[in-house]
């Protein structure tokens, strides 16, 4: 079950026809990442907001420079990744409807933040969905889809990273992630591109260990 489960995920996020409609359940999270490193850095949470196009925006205030900034904009990136990694731990251990409503909890927390109609609908459509399947599907599948969203999250992690860099380079427009820390940090935009890319592929290598049963 494992292996069909990743193997779909890795589908999922491999194919450029369903990967635009997937690719929103990682924004959301992306953006959750924000927002909770925004609350635990002591800003001012103002809202969040999703697009069609798959981009989003988290607001909040505070002091425009310093520690707590860098860690609220660094935090969306990594976030689906390290999502995968913690899911993939409670799925070692067997605890599949723990994780189920973890992934509910998350999502009533976006949903209290969202500002605009499509991120409402694509947060309320990704809950029924975890909903439904963790009131009414029988434990076999529960768990199969337990581990299909582990493994897409965790491998869903790794390709934002690789479009965040071409994007890099056919615009210079500033305003991605990379971009804002570097003018927040002094370092190369390139370089936390690197890093993002180096703890998705850390979260995906701990996370397939852990799934396998390596560890």
């Amino acid at each position: 079950m494992l292996v069909v489960a990743g193997l779909l995920a890795l589908g999922t996020v491999a194919s450029d026809r369903v990967w635009p409609q997937a690719r929103h359940v990682v924004t959301i999270v992306h953006e959750a990442g924000h927002a909770v490193v925004a609350l635990c850095a002591g800003r001012r949470l103002a809202g969040i907001r999703l697009h069609h196009d798959t981009s989003g925006v988290t607001v909040s205030s505070g002091r425009p420079t310093g520690p707590g900034v860098v860690c609220t904009v660094a935090a969306g990136y990594p976030a689906p990744a390290l999502l995968g990694l913690a899911a993939a731990g409670l799925l070692s251990t067997g605890r599949t409807a723990l994780l189920l409503q973890l992934f509910v909890v998350l999502l009533v927390g976006v949903l209290v933040v969202i500002r605009n109609g499509f991120g409402l609908l694509s947060v309320v459509v990704s809950m029924v969905v975890v909903l439904g399947v963790s009131i009414l599907a029988p434990p076999a599948l529960r768990a199969g889809f337990a581990a299909y969203v582990t493994w897409f999250l965790l491998i869903g992690g790794v390709r934002p990273v690789y479009e965040v860099s071409r994007t890099r380079r056919r615009r210079r427009d500033g305003l991605s992630d990379p971009d804002q820390l570097a003018r927040l940090t002094g370092l190369p935009g390139g370089l936390w591109v690197t890093i993002f890319g180096a703890v998705a592929l850390a979260c995906l290598a701990g996370g397939t260990a852990l799934l396998t049963g390596v560890w």
